[in-house]
């Protein structure tokens, strides 16, 4: 796990300097502080900050073949390294070290740019072929490694963070108000754009050659929902599940270094600390976070019950509503856009208190995307279902959204009856489904006139849209762990996992997003994931033997960090600072009246905070990589 940069120019008679190499290098030391290197060849230049995990002796980077005509900055994990190495020793390539990172040049060597298609893990590298004059630049299959560029006609320069690319002088900070719209309306950035224009993401599952002057981007992988394995039975599926669960995480348990698990006291980080324990004679060590404050939802207790289960050495912490506060200007520091997840501050804490036992930390994520273990799943699942028996319109829907919600037992279904009038796609185009957004009475009349006249709300919407026309033909439950998958995934949930963990030089590896696991997860029918009422049917069925009870029945608390009272408590007058200062107001976005009537309406019932904490990381953004201002909060 690393952090790379590096540049091309076009014209060959150029020449990249080390001073600016070792400029990007020092905006991303936090992700690689145990070794640094760099390469420069007139054109080009790489660097790269290492974090060993494997190799440690030899792995320095950047790296090269046997004649130094093909060099490579790696960040990530290959987890069929070994495999590959054998296959790539028969073919008579010499290597020179045990890393993961040598396997890639030569892999590369036999074939091309294809090469990617043979990777099993987590990656983003960029890889220099001397003798052809190409750069090949290449982001794994679901995007858990980032991985942004800015291409002109000069050339292209690229990085692991957005900060390193903004060391380059020769990249202006230009905003983009129609990807400001963007963010509000979904609360992250989904698509390749970000919010500074000429800095885009290469998509997950997409490489990039860049030669003679031209950039060309291609796909490589895509998530495919047709269905090979509906022949199967359940008890089949079941034990394929299970042995594909296992073997993902003995993979992922691939290092030189201490490998602890991250647990959150729900399902699938217990499943994760499961696998582990099986397959290691060493101690695991668990971590886990709670909160200060009484009366919110504490997972503590349930990663208790999982750490005594498979006998780990346990170590929790508790943050404040000040500890909250104080890092929320690191926080958009380090998730370099603003996205609203409040749980990446918790996420931050419990990586520092890691970082003093392991190098490593295993994490559930992804198993609620392949699964389905959303509660809008559901939701949105059986709404579609009451559209087809009640037209929209009918006042029979609100009676059927009002049984439904008595059998399920959950308020929140009343949300739902104003969309009944929308098509499933216009709706879902908004991953956090709040119809304060969505219905047009909400965040959008906080704009100025004038920012108004500057959207397009058809541009705002065109990556999600885009996303929908490749799956149109598919049931509604896969539209929705696809749509997820390709977007609120790695755009919102491993944005947040990368860049909290290697803030504090900490890998985080993800199983359960394995391709392999995340393809047959795809293939399996809609009624083995989401039956009647019961959210990841299967999935808990294959784990039943595995998990406490206790915590495979538990309602899914979704690591509940308790911004919500917080913001509306604790630091009322600090927001209402923020958002209605003259500085704020003066960026043009919003009206102020507007914003005072959203916090007043948030105040009494909280049902905007994601709003309200959207509104303070934007104007923090703002601060942070436009005024230059260095903000404390407390």
């Amino acid at each position: 796990m690393c952090g790379i940069c590096g540049k091309l120019e076009f014209d060959r008679n150029a020449s990249v300097g080390a001073p600016l190499i070792r400029a990007m290098l020092d905006t991303i030391r936090h992700r690689g502080p145990d070794d640094q290197g760099f390469y420069l060849s007139s054109q080009v230049g790489f660097g790269h900050a290492r974090l060993s995990i494997i190799d440690l002796n030899s792995g320095h980077q950047p790296l090269s073949n046997e004649d130094g005509t093909v060099w490579i900055v790696f960040n990530g994990e290959i987890y069929n390294y070994r495999e590959l190495r054998t296959f790539l020793l028969a073919k008579g390539h010499t290597l020179k070290t045990q890393s993961d990172t040598e396997v890639i040049v030569h892999l590369y060597e036999e074939l091309g740019p294809q090469c990617v298609e043979k990777l099993r893990g987590m990656f983003a590298f960029a890889l220099w072929n001397e003798n052809t004059k190409e750069l090949f630049l290449a982001r794994d299959r679901v995007g858990i490694k980032p991985l942004y560029y800015s291409l002109n006609d000069q050339g292209i320069v690229f990085a692991s963070e957005i900060k390193a690319i903004l060391a380059d002088p020769a990249v202006s900070r230009n905003l983009a108000p129609e990807i400001v719209d963007r963010f509000l309306t979904f609360l992250y950035v989904p698509g390749e754009e970000t919010l500074l224009k000429g800095i885009r993401k290469l998509a997950p599952g997409h490489y990039l050659l860049a030669k003679n002057g031209k950039a060309e981007i291609r796909q490589y992988w895509d998530l495919s929902f047709r269905k090979p394995a509906e022949s199967l039975s359940i008890e089949e599926a079941e034990t394929q599940l299970s042995n594909l669960l296992a073997e993902a995480v003995e993979l992922h348990m691939i290092a030189d270094v201490p490998v602890g698990v991250l647990l959150s006291g729900g399902v699938d980080s217990t499943a994760v600390l499961s696998c582990a324990a099986e397959r290691t004679n060493k101690e695991i060590s668990t971590f886990t976070v709670g909160f200060s404050d009484a009366g919110f939802a504490d997972e503590r207790p349930y990663a208790r019950l999982a750490s005594e289960t498979f006998a780990s050495r346990h170590h929790e912490m508790t943050i404040t509503a000040d500890d909250f506060m104080a890092f929320l200007p690191k926080y958009v520091w380090h998730m370099e856009e603003p996205v609203c997840e409040p749980p990446a501050v918790a996420l931050y804490y419990v990586s520092k208190l890691a970082r003093n036992h392991v190098k490593v930390l295993l994490s559930g994520e992804g198993g609620d995307e392949a699964f389905a273990g959303y509660d809008n799943y559901r939701s949105m699942a059986w709404l579609e279902r009451l559209k087809q028996v009640w037209p929209a319109g009918n006042g029979a829907a609100s009676w059927g959204l009002s049984r439904i919600n008595s059998l399920v037992h959950s308020g929140k279904l009343a949300k739902y009856t104003p969309l009944m009038n929308a098509t499933f796609p216009n709706y879902y185009y908004s991953r956090t489904s709040t119809p304060y957004r969505y219905a047009g009475n909400g965040i959008g009349e906080l704009y100025a006139s004038d920012f108004v006249k500057s959207i397009d709300k058809e541009y705002t919407i065109e990556p999600v849209r885009r996303l929908f026309s490749k799956i149109e033909n598919q049931g509604v439950l896969d539209q929705m762990l696809y749509i997820d998958t390709k977007t609120w995934l790695p755009d919102d949930l491993l944005v947040k996992a990368d860049k909290m963990t290697m803030a504090n030089s900490l890998e985080l590896r993800v199983p359960l997003l394995d391709h392999r696991l995340l393809e047959f997860a795809a293939s399996l029918p809609a009624n083995f994931k989401l039956k009647g009422f019961a959210l990841k049917y299967i999935w808990k069925k294959a784990l039943s033997k595995r998990v406490p009870t206790s915590i495979l029945k538990r309602k899914k608390a979704g690591f509940p960090v308790p911004y919500e009272f917080w913001l509306r408590n604790n630091f009322k007058n600090q927001v209402r600072d923020i958002l209605t200062d003259r500085k704020t107001i003066e960026r043009g976005y919003f009206k102020k009246t507007a914003i005072e009537n959203l916090l007043s309406a948030n105040s009494d019932s909280g049902r905007y905070s994601k709003e309200v904490f959207s509104l303070v990381a934007l104007e923090l953004w703002h601060r942070l990589f436009f005024d230059g201002e260095a903000v404390t909060l407390s």
